[in-house]
């Protein structure tokens, strides 16, 4: 289980806010390099996020690649999404590639996100939980991120950190302590303190999504299948239901209960006029009695929801001495709103950039290496959200959608090409005709 370090030397080489998957996976992959890490983490671990707990092909690389062993019965395997709408079903098995694997996976953030922590601390990563940063230490001379500020609330482990030179008590149980270091990787999610102390604020005219989601009991746990439901009925009133904007999803954990939760777009005219939370129910109101989701009576936890800060909607990723990652930088997909691949991709990527630029003498080529990781972001994933961008106002009006629904469910090879194109798995060279469609498509498009 992930823990304070207790070390109270309060500098490093980097700095990393956050320790969901973007920070952890920087973390680690800065720690293996040899670089002095300093993770700093709000809550305790273990901990929630609202979240679906599907991992994705593109995601499974990501863990794959920082040498973590999913054979295990912890790791749920998927072989593919199963799409809901219109009166129809089809289930598109994950394509065989060249750049992903070919299973998803399911595994509870409580757990997962524990795991990364502690492959970090592993790695060498000095991990500090129940501290809040609250804003990033600017050096008045060069205007330059030098470190951050951080509320540290006082548990039996942290009794190390009485006595240290930059301590201050803030009030009875609480102080207040400045960490240092030449870089600071920003992984502290939607709230993005940190890029807030610098000025960088969120974009209104990229997509933004809100999700809920709750655990059940239910017969469903065991399919091997992520299953997604493109229309989302609000059955309070039984005379009318009304078809709203958005999805559901069912997915399977494997332990006898499954994870169950909505998702909907601010470009839906709904958005921010509704209760989440009701939609929720009166959607499961419409599910199969037997598999357990109506009413409370199988219901585990209370209802919980996030927001979703999509298509780079928080951008420069990287400013005098600091780089955005995953949330904190809008990286969930506007295209089915994953957001733990892309977390990590943006996490490895920045990872690359600050050991080149730490390797570095302090100057204009090593600013040149981190300012490299704006372009690699862009590179990366530019026009695809760009795409993803038009996607998501597309299908904000539900006519649209139920129409797209309609016509496109029936179709077999237009649903594999869209399977591609929405989960982001197509090989980057050669490939199908499916992959070839997907590259034209991003080539022609902008990038954001």
């Amino acid at each position: 289980m992930a823990g304070l370090t207790g070390d109270l030397d309060t500098e490093a080489d980097v700095i990393v806010v956050g320790a969901g998957p973007a920070g952890s996976t920087a973390a680690t992959l800065l720690a293996r390099s040899g670089l002095d890490v300093l993770l700093l983490e709000k809550s305790t671990f273990p901990r929630d996020k609202v979240c679906g707990d599907g991992i994705t092909p593109r995601g499974v690389k990501q863990v794959l690649a920082l040498g973590i062993d999913v054979s295990g019965p912890d790791w749920i395997k998927n072989r593919g999404l199963r799409v809901v709408g219109g009166g129809r079903s089809i289930e598109l098995p994950w394509p065989t590639l060249q750049d992903y694997p070919d299973f998803g996976l399911v595994r509870p953030r409580r757990d997962f996100d524990d795991l990364l922590a502690t492959l970090a601390v592993k790695a060498g990563a000095r991990l500090h939980t129940a501290t809040t940063v609250t804003g990033p230490v600017v050096d008045d001379r060069t205007g330059r991120v030098v470190g951050v500020e951080a509320t540290v609330r006082d548990t039996p482990d942290e009794s190390d950190f009485v006595g240290a030179a930059d301590a201050r008590p803030v009030k009875a149980g609480r102080r207040t302590l400045t960490f240092r270091a030449p870089v600071v990787i920003a992984a502290d999610g939607v709230s993005a303190r940190v890029a807030l102390g610098l000025g960088i604020a969120k974009r209104d005219d990229r997509p933004l999504g809100v999700a809920v989601r709750r655990y059940y009991e239910s017969p469903r746990t065991n399919d091997d299948f992520l299953e997604s439901h493109l229309e989302l009925w609000d059955r309070s009133d039984a005379a009318d239901p009304k078809l709203l904007p958005g999805y559901g999803w069912i997915f399977g954990l494997g332990d006898g209960t499954v994870n169950v939760g909505l998702g909907m777009l601010n470009s839906s005219s709904a958005f921010g006029r509704t209760d989440y939370r009701a939609l929720l129910r009166t959607w499961l109101d419409g599910t199969p009695p037997e598999w357990g989701l109506r009413g409370e009576e199988h219901a585990i936890g209370p209802i919980n929801g996030a927001a979703l800060p999509m298509g780079f909607n928080r951008t420069p990723h990287y400013r005098d001495g600091l780089l955005l990652v995953g949330d904190a930088g809008g990286a969930v997909n506007p295209f089915n709103g994953e957001g733990i691949a892309y977390a990590m991709e943006s996490a490895a990527m920045a990872a690359d950039a600050v050991l080149q630029a730490l390797g570095r003498p302090d100057g204009p080529s090593r600013e040149a290496a981190l300012h490299g990781y704006v372009a690699a972001m862009k590179q990366h994933l530019g026009s695809y959200y760009r795409l993803g961008g038009i996607f998501s106002s597309l299908i904000g009006h539900p006519k649209i959608m139920a129409t797209a629904t309609r016509l496109g469910l029936p179709r077999k090879h237009l649903m594999y090409l869209v399977l591609k194109l929405l989960a982001g798995l197509h090989d980057s060279r050669d490939g199908d005709w499916a992959d070839r469609v997907v590259r034209g498509l991003t080539k022609v498009a902008p990038s954001v």
